[in-house]
């Protein structure tokens, strides 16, 4: 910097800067409205959850002509209670006058609610971190009850179930989807997660998988069972280090289309009502069953939250009850 750009305060000072005077917020930027904000939120966020943007320009319907910060706990519930006593409708086409056409797919599950209230909550936070709220606000969805959220799905293959989707995804004619599903089994990674793995993400030595970015925009890294890195070593080394695990044929760049093989493999080991998702599940579910703690599969599993854990607390009955016993069976 130029010592013409410098103004000098004080004979003594040592350091010189141009200093413009703090202005008194405006009363305006305070009193911003919801849907203004809205936008404001949208355009800063960086997640990638493809749902947001839907749900909080669903806000911006329920709060049209408000002020953000006259946005009070009971205006909140109510429209969560008009939110949740509305069906879902999901866009089929048109009809012969162009007008929408709309299927109803029944009321919203408890997560979809908990779900459209935490968006809510991260644009008024977005604002109080960002000083357009008047001092001494508080976020009103602290004060709106959660509803029970008894839709979580807990389907996790038993022994039997595990050996035949194992056994018939050998026999794919994809020839990765048994390392597909034996890395789902045992590191508990959205699907998402391990297709976007690459080579360079896997480091055979410390025996690990680099998450970069996961659903809740963290990274972590996943443990390899000595399984695992067998069959990674079958498949030698990619054409360069960066391609992806699980690329297509031809195109190291782009995922491989998991529908065809994995539906296929369902239908072969015979298992009714399964998911890919239910991998994570069936993870977690062998690793409260084998002793971990609710901690320990939290962290496996990448989430932020314990709630979202203690769907398997039931499972880590026997391994609390062997803790007890092992530690206090003398007592008498």
């Amino acid at each position: 910097m130029s010592a013409q750009h410098l103004k000098i305060v004080s004979p003594l000072s040592r350091t010189a800067y141009e200093i413009a005077p703090v202005r008194a917020i405006a009363p305006d930027r305070r009193r911003i409205p919801f849907s203004e904000l809205a936008e404001a939120y949208l355009a800063a966020y960086q997640g990638r959850d493809p749902s947001r943007a839907q749900i909080i320009r669903r806000w911006s319907q329920y709060f049209d002509g408000w002020i953000a910060c006259e946005i009070d706990a009971d205006a909140v519930a109510d429209a969560l209670d008009d939110w949740a006593a509305t069906p879902v409708r999901r866009f089929v086409g048109t009809n012969e006058t162009g007008a929408g056409v709309y299927r109803e797919l029944g009321l919203p599950k408890p997560g979809s609610i908990i779900k459209a209230r935490a968006c809510l909550s991260a644009v008024l936070s977005f604002a109080r971190d960002r000083r357009m709220m008047p001092k001494g606000w508080t976020n009103p969805c602290r004060e709106v009850p959660l509803p029970a959220a008894n839709n979580a799905r807990v389907r996790f293959l038993n022994d039997d179930e595990r050996k035949r989707l194992l056994a018939v995804s050998r026999l794919s004619t994809w020839p990765r989807l048994y390392l597909l599903i034996l890395l789902a089994i045992t590191t508990g990674a959205r699907k998402s997660e391990l297709l976007r793995l690459r080579y360079s993400d896997i480091d055979v030595e410390r025996a690990t998988a680099y998450v970069r970015t996961s659903k809740n925009d963290e990274p972590r890294v996943c443990p390899l069972v000595p399984a695992v890195l067998d069959e990674l070593r079958r498949f030698g080394k990619p054409a360069h280090r960066d391609a992806l695990l699980f690329a297509r044929v031809g195109d190291p760049d782009r995922p491989f289309t998991l529908g065809k093989a994995w539906t296929n493999a369902v239908r072969d080991a015979h298992l009714s009502d399964f998911k890919f998702h239910d991998l994570r599940h069936t993870c977690a579910s062998y690793l409260a069953q084998g002793g971990a703690s609710l901690l320990d599969v939290a962290a496996t599993l990448g989430h932020k939250q314990l709630d979202v854990t203690r769907r398997y607390a039931h499972l880590t009955v026997d391994s609390k009850r062997a803790v007890v016993n092992r530690v206090m069976g003398d007592i008498a």
